[in-house]
C-alpha cells in the first residue's frame, strides 16, 4: 500500500508527464499549421495562365487524354480561376468556373458549363463532392482551401523520391467532410505538396503525387502529377505546360457569361 507522500509523488509524476504530452502535441500543431500557411503563401504571381494535359486511365488501363487552358487570377487573398476543354471534341467547349474565397465561414463559388446542354450548372452542397468530368478530383478538391478549415499537426520528417519533406496530419473541422483526414508531404525547399493520402471513414481512399516539379518563370511549380483513386482502380495523370504567369489576364474571362461561351479569350 503506497503511502500518502509517495501516493503525491507519483500522482504529481502522472500530471508532469501528461503536461508534457500535452505541451509537445500543441507544439506539432502549431508548427503543423506555421507549415502549411507556408505552403498556402508559396509565390505564384498575381495571375498564372497554362496548358494541361489530363489523361484519364481506367482499371484495364484504356486511356482517355483531354487537352484543357487554365486561368487564374488572385484578388487579395482571394482567387477566381477558370478551365476550358479544348479536345477532343465531346468536351470541347466545357468550362469551369471557380470563385475561391479566404474566408472559411463563406462558402466557393464553382459553375459548370456544358455546350450540349447550353446551361451553366451551379456546383453546391453534396455535388462538390462529385468527380470532376470523369477524373479522380472532386470538385472541393480543384480549389484551395483555407488553412483554418483543417487542423494540422506535423508528425516528422520524411523524404518522398528523395525530396525532404515535413509530414502533416490535416484533419477537417466540418465532421461532414467528404475526407476524415489527409496527410501530407511538403516540401522543404519548394514549400509545395509533393504527396497527400487521402482517408475517407472506410481507410485510404486516394494518394497525390508530383511526379516532376520545378522552378518555372521563377515560381515552383507542378510539371507532372497523378492522381491514384484506390478504391475505383482509376488514374488522372496530369502534364503541365505553356507556364506563365503576370501576364495582366482581365477579369472579363472570370465571369460566368465569359463561359457560357465555350472559349473566353
Amino acid at each position: 500500500m503506497l503511502s500518502k507522500t509517495s501516493a503525491f509523488l507519483l500522482a504529481s509524476a502522472v500530471l508532469f508527464f501528461a503536461g508534457q504530452d500535452m505541451l509537445r502535441a500543441e507544439t506539432m500543431q502549431m508548427m503543423g499549421r506555421e507549415i502549411m500557411v507556408m505552403e498556402d503563401e508559396r509565390p505564384d504571381g498575381d495571375d498564372r495562365t497554362s496548358v494541361m494535359k489530363m489523361t484519364l486511365i481506367n482499371k484495364r488501363g484504356s486511356k482517355r487524354i483531354r487537352e484543357v487552358s487554365s486561368f487564374a487570377k488572385d484578388y487579395g487573398r482571394d482567387k477566381k480561376m477558370v478551365m476550358v476543354f479544348e479536345k477532343p471534341a465531346d468536351v470541347k467547349g466545357t468550362a469551369f468556373l471557380s470563385w475561391e474565397y479566404d474566408d472559411p465561414s463563406r462558402e466557393d463559388d464553382k459553375w459548370l458549363y456544358m455546350p450540349a446542354m447550353k446551361k451553366v450548372r451551379r456546383i453546391s452542397g453534396a455535388s462538390k463532392n462529385e468527380y470532376f468530368m470523369g477524373s479522380d478530383f472532386t470538385y472541393d478538391d480543384m480549389g484551395d482551401r483555407n488553412v483554418d478549415e483543417d487542423t494540422h499537426v506535423l508528425l516528422g520528417e520524411e523524404s518522398v523520391d528523395g525530396h525532404a519533406c515535413w509530414k502533416i496530419e490535416s484533419t477537417p473541422v466540418d465532421l461532414d467532410d467528404m475526407y476524415t483526414r489527409k496527410v501530407l508531404w511538403v516540401s522543404k525547399v519548394a514549400h509545395m505538396v509533393l504527396k497527400t493520402e487521402y482517408y475517407d471513414k472506410d481507410g485510404l481512399l486516394k494518394v497525390y503525387r508530383v511526379l516532376d516539379f520545378g522552378k518555372e518563370g521563377g515560381f515552383w511549380a507542378v510539371r507532372y502529377s497523378e492522381m491514384e483513386n484506390i478504391v475505383r482502380n482509376h488514374k488522372t495523370v496530369m502534364e503541365f505546360r505553356a507556364m506563365q504567369y503576370d501576364t495582366g489576364l482581365q477579369d472579363r474571362l472570370f465571369k460566368v457569361s465569359s463561359i457560357q461561351r465555350g472559349r473566353i479569350r
